[in-house]
């Protein structure tokens, strides 16, 4: 079965997770977390994603982010070549690194921006990595202890988790930490990292009565969302590929392109050719750039030309399509 696409989108909020070949450890000392971390840190600062939360396992990795400038998949290869680059050369090996590709998961903010935090942080204390929630707070390789003030990282995003517990630091500290304390004797939660119906509905609880009484629901284990959730990306990715069959039905050439778009927008062809950057004429050339580059298969060189601007131009503004995603615009 072929894998299916990531789903992404600017302001788009993803658990990632990424495992080493074979269950081998992909963390063998304090070298690696911290090269991984000044990677992690790297992309966090230039706003290739926001940090939220994250966990450095033995064997695997941990990451709650929303997607910045750039598709989550071309943050995610900056982060995963370099680093796997530099720890076959610390380590004399060759070869693979990790198990496949990383796992991506497009996760509805509310309730799951709080409740993967607590998942993500408490991965060392279900692995006995830590005894206890004094030691984990602490513990530098996961956002817990930076959440808690004990260990200061910039570039992750603490503001954002520590709003939802209180306005003053201290109340919302006191707060975060029982939160988190609360989740000690939930274990494992399956239900956040595994199939996609059982993870949206929240378990094999909700979902058996359901199909039982033939209730069909909409479920992709890409997503951890509710129904609704879902069915709004579908819906917003379903209007995009008849926007994308219609003009590739109808266009054969960049010529054509432009003209169909700049009918469709209300502008000339000139304008969309121009410096101008008005917002109309910014979106237009954008969505010129996205579908000549991702769907007519033309290289940025080739819009650049056509366009007179750069290839970089073109590539930059072909970054994005738009579409789910929350609190984020896209370039």
């Amino acid at each position: 079965m072929p894998r299916q696409p990531r789903l992404d989108a600017p302001g788009a909020l993803h658990h990632l997770i990424g495992r080493g070949i074979e269950r081998a450890k992909i963390f063998q000392n304090t070298k690696d977390r911290n090269d991984f971390l000044d990677r992690l840190s790297s992309l966090g600062r230039n706003g290739d994603l926001v940090v939220y939360a994250w966990a450095l396992m033995p064997n695997h990795f941990h990451l709650l982010v929303r997607t910045g400038r750039q598709p989550i998949s071309q943050t995610m290869r900056k982060l995963l070549t370099g680093y796997v680059v530099n720890f076959n050369r610390r380590h004399g090996r060759y070869g693979h690194l990790f198990q496949n590709r990383f796992k991506s998961i497009l996760c509805e903010d509310d309730p799951y921006l709080l409740e993967l935090t607590r998942y993500i942080h408490l991965n060392p204390l279900r692995a006995g990595i830590v005894k206890d929630l004094e030691e984990l707070n602490g513990y530098p390789w996961t956002g817990h202890a930076v959440l808690m003030g004990r260990i200061k990282r910039d570039w992750q995003d603490t503001n954002t988790l520590l709003s939802h517990f209180g306005k003053r630091r201290t109340e919302a500290l006191s707060h975060y930490e029982e939160f988190v304390r609360e989740g000690v004797s939930q274990g494992r939660r399956p239900e956040l990292v595994g199939g996609g119906l059982l993870r949206s509905l929240g378990g094999w609880s909700q979902v058996l009565p359901l199909r039982r009484k033939g209730v069909k629901l909409a479920s992709d284990e890409r997503i951890l969302g509710s129904e609704a959730f879902i069915a709004a990306l579908f819906s917003e990715a379903e209007e995009r590929e008849k926007e994308t069959l219609r003009l590739r039905g109808k266009i054969r050439d960049l010529s054509g392109l432009a003209k169909d778009l700049a009918t469709e927008k209300g502008i000339s062809e000139s304008d969309l050719r121009s410096a101008t950057r008005t917002r109309p004429i910014v979106q237009a050339r954008r969505r010129f750039c996205q579908l000549a580059v991702k769907e007519m298969w033309y290289s940025g060189a080739e819009v650049a030309r056509f366009l007179g601007v750069t290839t970089s131009a073109v590539n930059r503004l072909a970054s994005f399509e738009g579409g789910p995603g929350r609190g984020g615009k896209g370039r």
